[in-house]
């Protein structure tokens, strides 16, 4: 399966299975203000079968990268975060994200996980100074 797109086929087929999946991808544009991701974002995720459709349980993690705010020098910082959404074959706009066929994509949910989580004005860890001229 190319990219963050995950085979769920076998889920599908048993209520109460799960899996675990691992998958390392770079994603085209994705970046908020002056901060973007650059290289390769891991998802390490737990699948799970409900009535309802899949439960993905997740983990993201992904390295920033920005110009301080301030000072202009190179900045980032890895994230680690925690995403519990549910996948389902009718998915409420806004609230669930959708399976097709027997596929589910992952990249939705990562780019809003991550989005959320990027700073609009990054800076300095250690507080920088801008001399004067």
């Amino acid at each position: 399966m190319p990219g963050l797109r995950i085979d769920i086929a076998d889920l599908l087929a048993r209520a109460g299975s799960r899996r675990a999946v691992t998958v390392t991808e770079t994603l085209a544009d994705l970046g908020a203000g002056a901060a973007t991701i650059p290289g390769p974002v891991t998802v390490r995720a737990q699948l799970e079968r409900v009535s309802e459709g899949v439960v993905v349980r997740a983990d993201v993690e992904a390295t920033w990268s920005a110009e301080c705010s301030y000072c202009l020098a190179e900045v980032g910082e890895t994230l680690a975060l925690h995403a519990d959404e549910l996948f389902e074959t009718t998915p409420v706009d806004g609230e669930t994200y959708p399976i097709d066929g027997h596929e589910i994509d992952l990249e939705q949910l990562v780019r809003d996980t991550v989005l959320l989580e990027l700073p609009l004005a990054p800076h300095c860890a250690e507080p920088c100074r801008v001399e004067p001229d």
